[in-house]
């Protein structure tokens, strides 16, 4: 009989539609971190996993521990996009199939996106700082913001996060370049496409810089002080896949001098940010704490719309969607 790991929370709330997606499989409870883990007999009997988000922070480590040392994993289905955890490429190298959630939180985080980007346009950060100090100082003369209409975005990375992000843009009004690998295809929510190798030729007419990208070794470093450099006077940085794609001492030069007109960071190269980053004090600066796809929806969207209908592929030998492929 097939086994399945789960938080307790996923068996209490899908007991029901796990058995539907999978005839017969037994369900097996994570031990939180704190509790006994399982004995090795019991780890032999596990053939799929499911890290959900309740699992993280909390119970990592015993999920980890756990499927790290079940020698008879065949597959796991992960709640995020990403899958860059070293445990995670681990298990990738010794054979493990892995599933993510990808698109999950795509609506989410581009709605955080467009928010910080409509926050650094529109002026609500001067307005802001007025409010708390009681002032009324209406933004009048050069100070008075720029139409969105008209002005460049590029998009780096379309996958589900960056096309929407990239779908809500184009509908504002904002022409929009879109950077990825793969070639053209139908419904493209883009002007433009182009590869990463030509990030540095479209940077000289992109207004708003959005990093939407995976970390891969293709992707780390991809925005450096170069391209930043090539960036017109006034753009700005918007940052939601992974601190290490971008130059953190070059983008906060040209932020301290400057030549970029502000960023909204969501993700840095060492998280929690340091206390004493300059990031923290710059005034054309919005940081989030990794939080961009915050939202109640997102555990229910990752179980109804990824890991079940995987789950009842796998039951049926079928190809699962969203595979990492190594």
């Amino acid at each position: 009989m097939p086994t399945l790991l789960v938080s307790h929370s996923v068996a209490e709330r899908y007991g029901a539609p796990i058995a539907e997606a999978f005839p017969g499989i037994e369900t097996l409870i994570l031990p939180g971190d704190s509790d006994q883990p399982l004995d090795d007999e019991t780890r032999a009997r596990i053939d799929y996993a499911f890290f959900s988000t309740d699992i993280y922070p909390a119970s990592s480590r015993s999920f980890f521990t756990t499927v790290r040392a079940a020698p008879n994993l065949k597959w796991i289905h992960v709640m995020s996009a990403g899958v860059d955890n070293w445990v995670f490429q681990e298990l990738l190298k010794k054979g493990i199939r892995m599933t993510t959630s990808s698109g999950s939180t795509a609506k989410p985080i581009a709605q955080s996106v467009i928010g910080g980007m409509l926050m650094l346009s529109r002026g609500f950060l001067a307005w802001g700082d007025s409010q708390r100090r009681h002032a009324w100082e209406p933004i009048r003369g050069a100070a008075t913001p720029a139409d969105l209409i008209g002005q460049t975005m590029t998009v780096v990375g379309l996958g589900a996060i960056g096309a929407e992000i990239a779908r809500i843009s184009a509908a504002i009004g904002l022409d929009v370049i879109g950077v990825r690998r793969s070639p053209w295809r139908e419904g493209d929510p883009v002007r433009e496409l182009v590869p990463p190798s030509a990030l540095l030729s479209v940077a000289p007419r992109t207004d708003w810089l959005v990093l939407a990208c995976p970390l891969t070794d293709e992707t780390r470093g991809l925005v450096s002080s170069e391209v930043l450099a090539a960036l017109p006077k006034g753009a700005h940085v918007l940052n939601i896949a992974r601190g290490e794609v971008v130059d953190e001492p070059a983008l906060i030069e040209a932020l301290q001098s400057g030549h970029l007109g502000g960023a909204y960071l969501d993700v840095f190269s060492k998280e929690p940010l340091d206390p004493a980053s300059p990031f923290w004090d710059m005034p054309n600066v919005i940081v989030s704490p990794h939080n961009s796809a915050a939202a109640l929806g997102n555990d229910h969207r990752v179980a109804t719309e990824y890991f079940l209908p995987n789950l009842a592929r796998m039951a049926k030998g079928e190809p699962l969607v969203n595979e990492v492929t190594v």
